[in-house]
């Protein structure tokens, strides 16, 4: 029998080695479109009631405008729990993870570069020995540097032909090797290089990987970019989704999605269930039943574990709930 073929797997191979990837074609032009212009709307409705979409200790100016709370409208609840972006998540977190936020940055001419940082370093104190943290990067719009490279034949409309950076996303190849804050290069400014993507593909971004926003020197290209943020379970969400939610968008979401976006009653359990065991059962093999708490509810579960590197643990099976 020949094996099913990932059709992600060169996507989780590069990530693996480099911390980041691109995976084109996620949404078509005409889902694209409409997810754009959902959030002009949202930033018209933003602006209308009085809310922030500069902020200065982000932004050197105003031409970054920032977009928070999108999990309030049902085409983003629906692309942060789309299947290809989850499945790129699960290669990097595994099956426990939380949705920490969920923002948009359009970089309209003449916005300029924030500070240079990774998000794991912004949440975790160093070392940064695992990844803990990483970014689905919508890309609404083409995306490119100023060199435009492997990617001109591929762009759309007028931004063919550019030399011009639209503020595509800069990255310092060879970061996501850096455990500390000592080992950002003094000459990290020049090493910077720009994921390119076209519209409708995911720039996918562990937390361990330093960049900063590009500048847009276009003089009529707006570049939007959604960020969905997703964290290992014991790191604390950016948004308390339980307060911002209203009771109708909560009561209109899925178990699996409540269990994301740590709505449960229950909180960080971790793997504790499956292995934290009594002490006389922790250094043999044998078959273990426990009982899963989550926001689902109450779970009989049952499979095999390992202690001391004597079994290989099985995906356990729902018996009741």
């Amino acid at each position: 029998m020949i094996a099913a073929i990932d059709p992600l797997e060169d996507a989780k191979d590069h990530m693996s080695r480099e911390g980041w990837c691109v995976v084109p074609d996620v949404l078509t032009q005409e889902q694209t479109k409409k997810v754009l212009d959902e959030l002009w709307s949202v930033a018209a409705g933003a602006n209308k009631r009085g809310e922030d979409t500069f902020l200065p200790f982000l932004d050197p100016n105003e031409s970054n405008v920032r977009v928070f709370y999108l999990l309030e409208h049902a085409v983003f609840r629906e692309l942060i729990q789309h299947p290809t972006a989850i499945q790129m998540v699960k290669s990097v977190l595994g099956e426990n993870f939380i949705i920490s936020n969920f923002t948009a940055n359009i970089a309209r001419p003449g916005s300029k570069s924030m500070g240079l940082h990774s998000d794991q370093s912004l949440v975790s104190p160093d070392p940064w020995t695992r990844i803990e943290a990483m970014n689905i990067i919508w890309c609404l719009t083409d995306v490119y540097g100023s060199t435009l490279t492997h990617l001109r034949p591929l762009l759309t409309g007028s931004a063919r032909g550019r030399k011009f950076e639209n503020g595509a996303t800069l990255y310092i190849p060879g970061s996501n090797k850096w455990e500390r804050r000592q080992d950002i290069a003094k000459n990290a400014k020049e090493m910077l290089k720009p994921f390119e993507a076209k519209a409708g593909s995911i720039v996918v971004m562990d937390g361990t990987v330093w960049h900063t926003s590009g500048a847009n020197t276009t003089k009529d290209q707006d570049r939007a970019l959604l960020f969905g943020y997703y964290t290992a379970p014991h790191l604390r969400q950016q948004v308390n989704w339980t307060r911002k939610l209203s009771k109708d968008v909560q009561d209109s979401l899925s178990p699996e999605m409540e269990e994301w976006l740590g709505l449960g009653v229950t909180a960080n359990l971790g793997e504790a269930i499956m292995h934290l065991k009594y002490l006389d059962d922790q250094c043999c093999f044998r078959q273990v039943v426990a009982l899963q708490v989550s926001c689902h509810g109450i779970q009989k579960v049952e499979g095999y574990t390992r202690f001391q590197g004597r079994s290989i643990p099985t995906a356990p099976r729902c018996v009741v709930k």
